[in-house]
């Protein structure tokens, strides 16, 4: 074996230094430096390398998305979080802090980012231009609920959400869409049978496990670790609403076969009672709505709305459910200024509370107010003539958000229990004859009210 030079061996470790240093110094001036909108984070601890990663992505993420002309918002629960605890503070310093990576390096497996769909259309673009720079990338859409009343267009796909992955993390972009009731709406995120799982911890995802329904957004440009970002302009109000975003889809396919069995009442009565129903739950929603106070659709209403995504046009009234803890008042008041009349008062806050306003001709609004138990809700009724009060039983329920006739508006979760509660087993089938103190089945007697209180409980207008 050949001796090799003593000389030559240092001369090729001095070359191999210089080089590695020209490369961090080439590393430091065209990513990290300053003056390309880059900080290197500084962490405390052992895991800097780690968490930094994680700047980098989002930083990578922004960049590609800028070169497209695509406007996202930050709407990750987390950083929302963060960001709600410091938002006079960024407000007040737009450039943000440079000394260390307080938010984009937080421990977590993904960053939620949101699109208004309409902002934007061409992907291919961008699905290319990701995998350059080293993104992996996953699309997932679903057919359009919105389209499912109309048997030509089933088939239509629209985008729901996108996953762009690089190294340890991933982007999640939710797709958010303006729905008719002036509102924005997001869909469940449903993987394939073919996708891998493995791709992303799909489980941790904050948004996606059922569809969203939100209102519409003002943004606010903020530095965060030296990037500039657009999130929520009232970021702990989005997360509240988050909180109680869950959308339920009216059942076009159900309402189809219902019409079916029985055909719609196309008469010009019927025709006049949804379009007078309708102006006044848009105008009941406007109302409550103005004080802040929860309502979602009950009796008649949720049954029209649950079983053929419609009004009952021989109902004769719309009928909205309000935690009784949610009273307020001012209610009486609002809609009589509204131009709904007081018709009749029931009952007592701490007690089987009922209001009826009086729409336009015969049509009215009749607000029935819940009291929870241990293991039920109930509301109660009073028979004006002899003073006998109902309770009618319900399980405990949850509110989700729907759209009905063009509004967005709550209905319980668990719609079909609440409705099999109120109307039994043959809720499909329409029943015209209808006794408030008898038909129901979960109506039961609750005593009588004191001749004493008659003037208090019992009020006709």
């Amino acid at each position: 074996m050949q001796r090799i030079n003593k000389n030559v061996v240092l001369g090729l470790l001095t070359l191999t230094s210089s080089v590695f240093l020209l490369f961090q110094l080439y590393y430091y001036k065209y990513y990290l430096s300053p003056k390309n909108g880059a900080v290197f984070p500084k962490i405390k601890g052992s895991q800097t390398g780690q968490d930094s990663s994680r700047w980098h992505v989002v930083r990578k993420f922004l960049g590609l998305v800028s070169s497209h002309h695509i406007p996202v918002h930050l709407i990750d629960p987390l950083l929302l979080g963060l960001i709600a605890t410091n938002l006079e503070q960024l407000r007040a310093s737009p450039e943000g802090s440079r000394s260390e990576c307080r938010y984009f390096c937080a421990p977590r497996d993904f960053t939620t980012f949101a699109l208004l769909e309409k902002t934007w259309k061409l992907e291919v673009g961008l699905f290319r231009a990701a995998e350059r720079v080293g993104f992996q990338w996953l699309k997932v859409q679903s057919r359009d609920p919105r389209l499912e009343g109309m048997e030509d267009l089933l088939g239509t796909e629209i985008p729901l959400h996108y996953i762009f992955r690089l190294a340890n993390h991933a982007i999640h972009v939710v797709v958010f869409y303006e729905r008719n009731g002036n509102y924005l709406w997001h869909g469940q995120l449903r993987l394939k049978r073919h996708v891998d799982r493995k791709f992303v911890p799909f489980r941790k995802l904050q948004f996606g496990r059922y569809p969203g329904a939100y209102e519409k957004l003002e943004l606010l440009n903020v530095s965060l670790d030296g990037l500039t970002v657009q999130i929520p302009k009232a970021p702990s109000h989005f997360l509240e609403e988050k909180s109680r975003s869950r959308f339920l889809e009216c059942r076009y396919r159900e309402a189809r076969s219902f019409f079916q069995l029985y055909p719609d009442d196309t008469s010009l009565d019927a025709v006049e009672f949804r379009k007078k129903a309708k102006a006044l739950l848009h105008l009941a929603a406007l109302t409550l709505k103005s004080l802040g106070v929860r309502f979602w659709l009950s009796s008649g209403t949720c049954l029209g709305w649950y079983r053929q995504c419609n009004i009952i046009p021989y109902s004769k009234d719309v009928d909205l459910g309000i935690f009784v803890k949610d009273y307020k008042p001012d209610i009486i008041p609002a809609f009589q200024k509204a131009g709904l009349p007081l018709k009749h008062k029931f009952g007592k806050v701490e007690d089987s509370l009922e209001l009826s306003f009086q729409g336009e001709d015969d049509v009215k609004l009749d607000i029935f107010f819940f009291y929870e138990e241990d293991d039920h809700m109930w509301n109660g009724g009073t028979q004006a003539k002899s003073g006998k009060k109902f309770k009618y039983l319900f399980p405990k329920f949850t509110l989700c958000w729907t759209e009905f006739l063009e509004l967005k508006v709550r209905v319980p979760c668990e719609t079909r229990h609440y409705i099999e509660a109120n109307y039994g087993q043959e809720w499909k089938t329409p029943v015209k004859e209808w006794d408030w103190k008898s038909s129901p089945p979960n109506v039961q007697p609750n005593g009588i009210w004191p001749i004493s209180e008659w003037e208090e409980v019992i009020q006709l207008y």
